[in-house]
């Protein structure tokens, strides 16, 4: 029987553990997916340096950027990002493990974009700078979209720590610095925030949405609720609205095959 599982904090909401479990139900598989749901990260540290049955994780907030300095190898995309989701562990002998982070959001987030028919579109207005919106910006980076990134900490200025790949322009500004122009500019919006989701799935991300239309697309990684106050408020206006679940699905899937593929 093999182990895997999720680490996080507060994570009994987690769509990961029914996914996999299911998963593993339907193959007639023995493994099984756990939460690991630790206050502190040190904590899950400790605990993993005396454990052999775990052979990889997933991770989510809080500890998708800060897990990387304990990792003893980043796969060059998830470096690039600077944000890990995924990790391999190359030995079952705790003596001599080696783990191994990788990002398997931007390929979640990518190829959900495919299904969704958004080829005249070149730009996006990206919600939040944590680890998924940076997942969530390399992606659109690969597709040469012209980012503008909307934080609460940073005062307006180009090219941020997550430069763009492709010269195309990624800029970030501050909410209160969202104009209506800009959102009838960025006809792709996409919430990577967790401002929405249950229990408090009656508020959405400060934005002016008057500005909203037919011919938006809003994007919300949140997957409960099924449709938020944000996508609510953009299927008033006539936009068209997809909620993350397609995108988790796709992220655990290409999870699966990196923890499968012992030469990783």
């Amino acid at each position: 029987m093999a182990k895997y599982g999720l680490l996080g904090r507060h994570i009994d909401y987690s769509f990961s553990r029914g996914f996999f479990n299911d998963k593993f139900a339907r193959e007639q598989r023995s493994d099984v997916y756990v939460n690991l749901d630790f206050l502190h990260l040190e904590d899950f540290i400790s605990w993993f340096k005396n454990q052999n049955e775990l052979q990889g994780f997933n991770v989510t907030i809080p500890y998708k950027e800060t897990i990387m300095s304990y990792l003893d190898e980043l796969d060059p995309i998830a470096a690039a990002i600077g944000a890990v989701n995924t990790v391999v562990i190359r030995s079952k002998d705790t003596t001599n493990q080696s783990i191994k982070g990788y990002n398997t959001d931007y390929l979640g987030f990518h190829q959900s974009l495919e299904h969704w028919g958004l080829s005249d579109l070149n730009k996006a207005l990206v919600l939040g700078t944590g680890g998924a919106a940076k997942a969530v910006v390399y992606a659109l980076q690969t597709k040469g979209f012209d980012i503008l990134q909307l934080t609460r900490k940073a005062q307006k200025q180009d090219k941020p720590a997550n430069a763009s790949l492709d010269g195309s322009k990624h800029q970030l500004i501050a909410y209160d610095q969202l104009t209506v122009k800009d959102m009838q500019k960025y006809r792709l919006i996409v919430n990577c925030t967790p401002v929405g989701t249950f229990p408090t799935v009656d508020q959405a991300p400060d934005l002016p949405y008057d500005a909203l239309g037919p011919e938006h697309f809003l994007y919300d990684l949140i997957y409960n609720p099924e449709e938020t106050e944000f996508l609510n408020r953009g299927r008033e206006a006539g936009a068209k609205i997809k909620n993350g679940h397609q995108m988790l699905v796709l992220q655990a899937l290409a999870a699966w095959e990196l923890w499968q593929n012992s030469d990783v």
